[in-house]
């Protein structure tokens, strides 16, 4: 059993990306690179990037994970950069990261609540930083974050402890609404709407990582008329070219072994070394929503699919996505798009938890705030699809591919930052 330190405490790195040989005049570094180090031994147990906050302090959800590194995360934050800016929030981009076992820090919430501790008390030295959940953690942790904060300040009214806690505490529920999912089949609905030749009735879908993200994505394109012929998690994976039951797919992922319980018919079954060859069944519609690097030079050239719709962040590079669509013809939305689902309400909660009268508006719109935020999610995406997707048409040039579109976007806001839509 992993022994907890006594104490956690950041160690701030020089601000460089040793990636960039030698910087352009685009090329911009994050603003803070941190360690959380145990005091006594120096050893590693997480990090911290805060990207920008031209927009705002930064603004990205806490990962955990056994092979979680600094380079992961400063991705990850740049994203939610780009993110943010893209929809138009007043926040930047962040991102932390946790190194442990999610799966053992489940089986043994105490110690998963001691480590959470000591990670807030590290955390709020870093003032441009406000957590979420992500990959390992959840609303539970971020109050437990909050709640220290709010010890520390002196206040339970702030933004500094983060967003998406439990509602009875005025938190936004962002996997209980499936924000993020709600995000990708607003996207998938904008592309059908603006290309003749795609329907989402009968189509083909394969989603790798069928936690919150993927089954709710899976059951909102299952009420339309797709069909869900792929689902993985980290268990392993199921493929069946008629389709497979979302129901049963529902109700079996959050038991132990997962998906793995499925009883219904399907044609093939990977093992937890063998998830990743999923990506490479025949479908429509494929959605990563699991870590990053998930389509890769590795099996681009095996990829079979149209459409790729991010659920996931970072889970393909540019090269990568430039090579699908002037080789292979398949068009993949940006990450930074399509999945906003999550931040957006988490910039909703925190507005809510500053301002009173924002609030008393959000929830006169009903069901707790949730139809303000879905028409939120709505408006924002459909409008920044529209947008680029009528841009990349103009200008006529089919080597130039949705990402590089998306990022001049992004940056056109991040250089605006009154701009804001909430």
């Amino acid at each position: 059993m992993t022994q907890l330190p006594k104490q956690l405490v950041v160690d701030v790195y020089e601000s460089q990306d040793d990636s960039v040989r030698f910087p352009t005049s685009d090329d911009r570094a994050p603003e803070q690179l941190i360690c959380v180090v145990d005091s006594s031994t120096g050893n590693i147990w997480g990090f911290v990037v805060v990207d920008d906050t031209r927009r705002g302090p930064g603004l990205g959800g806490i990962r955990m994970a056994t092979d979680i590194t600094l380079g992961e995360v400063q991705r990850l934050a740049r994203a939610m950069t780009l993110k943010n800016s893209a929809a138009n929030l007043p926040f930047g981009g962040g991102k932390a990261g946790i190194i442990c076992d999610p799966v053992m820090m489940a089986l043994n919430p105490g110690m998963k609540r001691d480590l959470i501790g000591l990670f807030a008390e590290a955390l709020f030295s870093v003032e441009q930083y406000i957590p979420a959940p992500d990959m390992g953690t959840d609303e539970t942790d971020i109050q437990q974050i909050y709640e220290c904060f709010s010890e520390r300040l002196g206040t339970g009214q702030h933004m500094r402890g983060g967003a998406s806690r439990p509602p009875d505490k005025g938190g936004i529920p962002i996997d209980d609404w499936g924000l993020t999912a709600h995000s990708l089949f607003v996207a998938a609905c904008t592309v059908e709407e603006l290309e003749p030749d795609f329907e989402l009735k009968g189509a083909q879908v394969v989603i790798q990582g069928y936690g919150n993200v993927g089954s709710i994505a899976a059951s909102k394109l299952n009420n339309v008329g797709a069909v869900i012929t792929g689902a993985s998690d980290i268990h392993g994976a199921l493929w069946h070219p008629h389709g497979l039951n979302v129901e049963e797919l529902n109700a079996v992922r959050r038991k132990p072994g997962g998906i793995t319980n499925y009883s219904g018919k399907a044609d093939k079954q990977f093992g937890p070394d063998q998830i990743d060859w999923l990506l490479e069944a025949p479908c429509d519609i494929l959605i990563p929503a699991a870590r990053p690097d998930a389509i890769t030079a590795r099996n681009a050239d095996r990829i079979q699919c149209r459409k790729i719709f991010q659920g996931a962040n970072t889970p393909s590079n540019k090269m990568t996505e430039y090579y699908l669509k002037n080789r292979r013809g398949i068009t993949s939305y940006s990450d930074f798009i399509v999945n906003v689902g999550g931040v957006m309400g988490c910039a909703v909660e925190l507005k809510m938890t500053m301002d009173t009268t924002y609030r008393e508006q959000v929830l006169a719109q009903g069901e707790n705030g949730k139809t303000y935020v879905d028409q939120l999610i709505e408006k924002t995406v459909s409008s920044n699809m529209k947008t680029l997707m009528g841009r990349l048409g103009e200008k006529g040039d089919n080597n130039r591919i949705f990402r590089e579109e998306a990022q001049q976007l992004a940056q056109e806001r991040l250089d605006k930052p009154d701009q804001i839509w909430l």
